[in-house]
């Protein structure tokens, strides 16, 4: 593993553009954030050198999960959101022709839990970000913490529940109190951007939480809460994976929820952090391992708990989609080591063209399996 900032290539620009697919909106609480996200993308892709580089062709995904193009993505990519009365708009993209590579810039489920991965990689078209499996484990936090383990990386203590369980509401919740006690956090299993979190400091505020992430998932994770400080490091490449500087994040909340995330003033980024050096080099080594633990690639953001006292560092979570707004980290992580947003987006493209023509479905000659090559 490299951890030097990254070297991108700045070639000529081509004769004749790459199309490029960006896909924002979806099917999920993180709906707008998306919006935000693509608009700064649609940005990088139509500056400097990418004007030459790139046409970048939209696409938004209704909440109601219909695909709009032209001016209709236009309007929306710029917060003129359509009626939701979208019935006559297709389900699937009807553009595939008129795309050489998808950016599907879009969080949470339905967009980041590999289902939109799948529906490209059915079109054996390529796209910019991780494939099915890195998706779908990197999204729910039981299989995520699961691969964690395997790995070995350092992480708090938590307990995996089911929205079933709280049929038995009083067994789930001593199990909690056993293994984890208070303060804690209950996390719906397949949610992003701290959507469907609450803090519990007693039993009561326990089974509320509970109660309410099940409502939102069936799949629900339960934390001990760790004091200390927020870091953050970002991870791009394919095969071999590069991570950024470190970043911390600072907040005038409890914790870091959504309001703080994504509400001017609520919070800031520190970039680099002012952590040690032996700190700093094991974060990017463990946001490598992070990413490879649950099989993604393309790029990814890691999010650690820094305890000073003792030196202690836990392995938080892993979004393999990450932000792209103004406020977003992996991009300011990248420009901090020295990559401009725009070759930032570019690269990202050109590691998704790398990997499609590099995979065996793009190399298939689709030839009849023989019988003797079913043996094992």
């Amino acid at each position: 593993m490299q951890c030097n900032p990254l070297p991108l290539p700045n070639p000529a620009p081509r004769s004749t553009a790459t199309r490029v697919g960006l896909v924002f909106g979806g099917r999920s609480g993180e709906h707008d954030v998306s919006i935000r996200s693509a608009r700064a993308i649609a940005h990088a892709l139509s500056t400097g050198d990418n004007r030459q580089r790139h046409q970048v062709v939209l696409h938004y995904v209704t909440r109601g999960g219909r695909w709009l193009v032209g001016d209709g993505a236009a309007a929306a990519l710029s917060g003129a959101i359509p009626p939701e009365s979208d019935r006559h708009l297709p389900r699937l993209p009807t553009t595939a022709h008129q795309v050489d590579v998808w950016f599907p810039v879009l969080h949470g489920p339905n967009g980041e839990d590999g289902t939109v991965q799948g529906l490209f990689t059915l079109l054996d078209q390529p796209f910019v970000g991780t494939g099915v499996l890195g998706a779908a484990v990197g999204m729910d936090k039981q299989a995520m913490k699961a691969a964690f383990a395997t790995a070995g990386l350092p992480q708090a203590a938590y307990v995996c529940a089911t929205a079933n369980e709280l049929a038995r509401p009083d067994e789930l919740v001593n199990t909690v109190e056993h293994r984890l006690g208070y303060p804690c956090f209950v996390k719906p299993a397949n949610l992003g951007s701290s959507l469907g979190v609450s803090k519990a400091g007693d039993r009561e505020g326990l089974l509320a939480g509970l109660q309410s992430a099940a409502r939102l998932d069936d799949r629900l994770v339960v934390e001990a809460a760790v004091p200390g400080r927020e870091l953050e490091c970002a991870v791009l490449g394919y095969g071999h994976l590069d991570a950024s500087v470190v970043g911390e994040i600072l907040y005038d909340t409890e914790w870091y929820d959504y309001t703080s995330k994504y509400s001017p003033g609520r919070s800031s980024l520190v970039i680099p952090a002012s952590i040690p050096q032996a700190i700093h080099d094991r974060i990017r080594r463990l946001a490598v391992r992070a990413t490879q633990a649950v099989g993604a690639y393309g790029l990814s953001r890691v999010d650690f708990f820094y305890q000073e006292d003792g030196q202690n560092l836990y392995v938080n979570e892993i979004n393999t989609m990450p932000g792209f707004t103004s406020q977003s980290m992996y991009p300011l992580l990248w420009q901090a080591s020295g990559v401009s947003v725009e070759e930032l987006v570019h690269r990202l493209i050109e590691l998704a063209q790398e990997r499609h023509q590099g995979s065996p479905s793009s190399r298939s000659t689709n030839r009849p399996i023989q019988s003797t090559e079913l043996s094992c």
